[in-house]
């Protein structure tokens, strides 16, 4: 299939942004799932889960025109990569990541978020008085609990990345590849009339996405059943 570099590449682009949204998410979405007395301090949060959440309600054609703005030349991303890495941001893997990794942050901090709110103070303060430290009350209590929730925010975080579209060709274009993803793909092949070339990736997408999602749904579904 002559699109098949197209379904490496997203596949590579999906991988990488919800992995790296992982790393950055996790301790973004246990500050903001921790209740504070001060009232600063949760105003600060209020304001802070209003960003992560500003790619579910903006248009993505408004966040690629920015982040286009950002990643050029003149923009101050856009030059310190040039002068760091001697390329540019733009209409690149590299930008398409950091892209990415805006307009699917909520898919992946919400769930975790709220995977980590369910998590009683009692149940740390426990660990706490058995001997375990942050990083063991982190590792034997905090993420085994939180297994379900992490898997489904890198579930989300994957197959939203897969379906990406209007901030990838903002900022991406058309660069097989490069930046040529399957959904750049399918509009190419609209746009030349070679309706049977997009029918095959739209099936692709569409079976890849409802597998996944299945499969969340099922290991989900079938652990709350055992619980």
């Amino acid at each position: 299939m002559s699109d098949f570099p197209a379904i490496l590449l997203t596949l590579k682009l999906a991988l990488t942004t919800s992995a790296i949204l992982m790393i950055l998410g996790i301790p973004l979405a246990w500050w903001l799932a921790r209740k504070s007395n001060n009232s600063f301090a949760n105003n600060s949060k209020s304001f802070i889960e209003a960003i992560v959440a500003l790619p579910l309600v903006l248009p993505p054609t408004v966040l690629g025109f920015y982040l286009l703005i950002l990643f050029s030349p003149d923009g101050w991303l856009g030059a310190s990569w040039i002068k760091i890495t001697g390329s540019t941001l733009a209409f690149s893997f590299s930008g398409l990541v950091i892209g990415s990794l805006v307009y699917s942050l909520p898919f992946v901090i919400q769930p975790m978020q709220a995977t980590f709110s369910s998590i009683s103070e009692e149940i740390l303060e426990m660990g706490q008085s058995l001997g375990l430290n942050k990083w063991q009350r982190i590792i034997r209590v905090i993420l085994p609990l939180s297994k379900t929730g992490l898997i489904s925010a890198f579930s989300l975080g994957f197959a939203h990345t897969l379906g990406e579209f209007g901030v990838v060709l903002m900022i991406g274009g058309n660069i097989p590849n490069e930046t040529r993803v399957v959904s750049i793909a399918i509009y190419d092949h609209v746009e030349t009339l070679q309706f049977q070339n997009a029918h095959q990736l739209s099936i692709v997408l569409i079976v890849f996405s409802l597998a996944l999602l299945t499969l969340l749904y099922r290991s989900k579904n079938n652990r709350v059943g055992f619980s």
